[in-house]
């Protein structure tokens, strides 16, 4: 089995939470690590200051008895003591002893804790006495101390001493974690507001996501109508747009199809229905036997041009239906015009051929050619003119190589851009306005070209359309002057 499938609105809620959590986290994480520099640093202020003052009062301080300097280490400690005020995790203390033996301690007279004094701790008291260092920390069961000393020599024979101050950081430290567990507290609260309110929100942004799940889900190729109501001007609004526009397109694919398909069957009913009539109708007379075989395959190799002509137009729509190669205009309109001049009696012109080097698929160019070539021959009379013939439209819009008929203009120079125009234009009745919308179309014909009947299945301007746009260009129809109709196929070129 396959892991569940998770939710769009599940999977933007859980990102949110993951985010939002390693944000609060890492800002109680920075706000407890800034306290606790802060609480370091007025510590080691508070210890440089003590002892900074009591380094001030040792050359300066009067025995208040004698009105001297003070004879001992013991008495200079014990009077600068009594008019000190500690703060309240701060232990002042006055050692006096050698170095390295168990110092007698003095201290103010307060109310500290007795498992974390410092003067009851001897064993603390004789490694600060015998450090050399002036400022330290003990790592001791009863909690960490940051102390700082000043060291007095001794004085008339008497003993050395220092002058200690001790800091117990816990309570400080303290305050600093109970506000990270505030911190974390109130994340956890805001954590569960946005898992509501992200809910919320995502289901509202996704909404018109469900929407567009459900009526694609809704969807048949019978029922293309449904569409997405677009509100705002948001990405999801333009995602609604898009997939109506999609709808669009599949509706006008679809209907075409059924055009398409319901007009390919009439079509080929029609043969069918010929071939299977003179088979059944078919006797023992030779003579007849081969006038039925002789319709038959007639109506055979109109059907196979039909499917030829249906499988082409298929694949119109491949990338490799067209292969554009450098092809030279000039010789390309020549050699159409060769192949032409066999498609029927007509007075075949070759107007006019442009010198110039453009990339096209010939073998495509010339079928479509070759096509609008038989459909001015179907629907002409014989012995009427056709004109083959391509040129080159500068950007202006003005013609540099042109053919027959053309108004001369300047000549583009070697790789100027433009476009080009290969066209087949006859002199016979023209084309009425209301037929030209409707030729280029699958199965279409005109209802009165030339007033002629032709046995085609309106496929071959189709496929001209279909060759031209496969080389990102069109096919136009104009009037010939004088009377006609000149089919030009145009394709835009940089070379």
């Amino acid at each position: 089995m396959g892991l569940p499938r998770i939710s769009a609105r599940v999977r933007i809620l859980l990102w949110l939470l993951v985010v939002m959590a390693v944000a609060l986290g890492a800002v109680a994480v920075t706000v407890r690590s800034i306290l606790q520099r802060d609480v370091d640093h007025r510590i080691s202020q508070l210890l440089t200051q003590e002892t900074g003052e009591f380094a001030n009062f040792v050359p300066q301080g009067v025995d208040p008895d004698t009105g001297g300097r003070f004879s001992t280490a013991d008495r200079l400690l014990r009077i600068y003591l009594q008019r000190q005020y500690a703060d309240p995790d701060e232990e002042l203390l006055g050692l006096t002893g050698r170095p390295g033996d168990r110092p007698d301690a003095i201290r103010q007279r307060r109310d500290l804790p007795p498992d974390t004094a410092l003067w009851r701790d001897g064993a603390s008291l004789t490694r600060i006495h015998a450090s050399e260092d002036s400022f330290g920390t003990l790592k001791r069961p009863q909690g960490e101390v940051r102390w700082a000393k000043v060291a007095i020599g001794p004085a008339a024979g008497g003993e050395p001493g220092a002058f200690v101050v001790a800091f117990h950081p816990e309570r400080e430290r303290a305050v600093a974690d109970k506000t990270f567990w505030t911190l974390l507290a109130l994340s956890g609260v805001a954590l569960l507001m946005t898992t509501g309110i992200g809910w919320a929100v995502a289901g509202r942004i996704l909404a018109p996501v469900r929407i567009v799940r459900a009526t694609a889900a809704e969807l048949t190729e019978q029922d293309l109508t449904r569409r997405i109501p677009v509100e705002g001007r948001d990405d999801i609004a333009a995602l609604a747009e898009t997939f109506n526009a999609m709808l669009d397109r599949l509706e006008r694919a679809f209907a075409a199809q059924r055009v398409f398909v319901d007009d390919a069957g009439h079509e080929l009913r029609t043969p069918i229905t010929i071939v299977r009539g003179h088979l059944e109708l078919m006797g023992d007379d030779p003579a007849d036997r081969e006038e039925t075989v002789r319709l038959v395959t007639d109506e055979l190799d109109r059907m196979s041009r039909i499917v030829e002509d249906l499988l082409l137009l298929a694949g119109a729509e491949r990338p490799d239906f067209v292969r554009p190669e450098p092809v030279q205009l000039a010789e390309l309109t020549a050699d159409v015009f060769v192949k032409v001049r066999t498609l029927g009696d007509r007075a075949w012109v070759l107007d006019g051929v442009a010198d110039r080097e453009v990339r096209l698929d010939p073998q495509r160019m010339t079928q479509a050619m070759v096509q609008l070539a038989q459909n001015a021959v179907q629907h002409t009379a014989p012995g009427r003119r056709i004109r083959i013939g391509s040129r080159v439209v500068c950007p202006s819009g003005s013609r540099g190589e042109t053919g027959g008929g053309g108004a001369g203009g300047p000549q583009p120079g070697p790789g100027g851009g433009g476009r080009v125009e290969l066209y087949v234009a006859d002199h016979g009745p023209g084309i009425p306005p209301e037929d030209a919308e409707v030729i280029f179309e699958r199965f279409r014909r005109g209802t009165s070209r030339r007033g002629t009947r032709t046995s085609g299945a309106g496929l071959g301007l189709a496929i001209v359309k279909a060759i031209a746009e496969g080389h990102h260009g069109q096919v136009e129809l104009r009037r010939t002057e004088g009377g006609g109709a000149t089919f030009v196929l145009t394709l835009e070129t940089d070379a």
